[in-house]
């Protein structure tokens, strides 16, 4: 690879004017900056990111630590970032915690060596990457939480409103003709998981229903547990006749539940997700779900650090995007009664 040296040497210019052009200064003659380009086209130099680093306190790099890159949620809301970083001349490096805050935070330490322009974190399940963050804000880098927001974080945030799409997921339920309605909630150690939660109880409470014990199941994020605890609401007495359920990895699992049983959906048992996947097109039969716009979050996360990056202060910034809710498939009024025209 060639050196500062080497170019200057080819284009018969100093160092000093090479790490001009190089760093875009408007001091360096036309003729010298054209001379030393195409030196730098001619013998192919990469510059240093970590040296221009060094000298500028700061990369381009933007690095966004998501809980589990294998969950469909999650790629959709990094191309989001990386879209928008990309566009604005940043790079995007990406990190999987699996969902365990010892990995998280020490990927939170280790890429703060490399003087990154700001960190993007979707924290995993009981995180403790504040105070590795606010070193982040110290350093002059943007730092901002998406999608789960930790209580005790001030600083800027993008997430949805959970709780909304939580409620108009159980209301469509509710004016549909149900009243038997069960949810599988996500892991509670998430704020997202406890927002859709209350969001659930606020829709049964406004509708004057009853949530027996049992019809409230804790689930992680993912398709087998959402199985495992749709098959226990499954074996209730009396069985709902709807479940919501707090994403739509546990609405697929669910699904396999309601098959396994011999019930079928919507008929026997209507489901409603949330995060409206891709796949939840394909299943069979469509799954309606709550639409939180993943790709926007994480484009609004990378703009958000960006201006940052440019020095743009002023109070923290909390974007909440408002989700929709998409009726497909898997709703329909409970078996032997007809859809309702109106309810109270």
């Amino acid at each position: 690879m060639a050196t500062i040296k080497e170019i200057a040497k080819a284009a018969g210019v100093s160092i000093g004017t090479v790490s001009n052009v190089l760093n875009g200064l408007a001091t360096v003659r036309e003729d010298s900056r054209k001379r030393v380009v195409e030196a730098i086209d001619k013998l192919g130099y990469q510059p240093s990111m970590l040296g221009r680093a060094l000298r500028k306190e700061k990369t381009n790099m933007i690095v966004m630590i998501v809980p589990d890159i294998t969950n469909p949620f999650f790629p959709a809301a990094v191309r989001g970032a990386e879209d928008v970083a990309f566009q604005n001349g940043y790079r995007l490096v990406l990190c999987n915690s699996d969902n365990s805050s010892s990995k998280e935070s020490t990927y939170i330490r280790e890429m703060q060596t490399y003087r990154p322009s700001g960190l993007i974190i979707v924290p995993a399940e009981q995180s403790r990457s504040l105070e590795g963050a606010k070193g982040y804000l110290k350093a002059g880098a943007g730092v901002v939480y998406v999608d789960r927001i930790p209580p005790k974080w001030h600083g800027d945030s993008v997430t949805s409103a959970h709780k909304e799409g939580a409620y108009a997921a159980t209301r469509h339920l509710i004016d549909l003709g149900h009243e038997r309605i069960a949810t599988i909630a996500g892991p509670l150690t998430t704020t997202s998981a406890m927002a859709r939660l209350e969001g659930y109880r606020r829709a049964m409470k406004a509708a004057r229903l009853p949530v027996p014990p049992n019809y409230v199941q804790h689930a992680e994020f993912n398709m087998p547990s959402g199985h495992a605890k749709a098959t226990i609401l499954l074996g209730t007495v009396p069985r709902p006749t709807a479940i919501f359920a707090g994403n739509d990895l546990i609405a697929l699992g669910a699904l396999g539940a309601i098959r396994e049983a011999k019930l079928e959906c919507p008929r026997d048992v209507s489901l409603v997700g949330f995060d409206n996947l891709d796949e939840s097109d394909v299943t069979l039969p469509t799954l309606t779900t709550v639409d939180q716009s993943a790709y926007q979050l994480g484009a609004q996360a990378a703009q958000t650090v960006i201006e940052r990056a440019g020095h743009k202060n002023g109070a923290a910034r909390h974007v909440v995007l408002s989700p929709e809710l998409r009726i497909k498939g898997s709703t329909a009024p409970p078996s032997g009664k007809k859809r309702p025209s109106t309810r109270s």
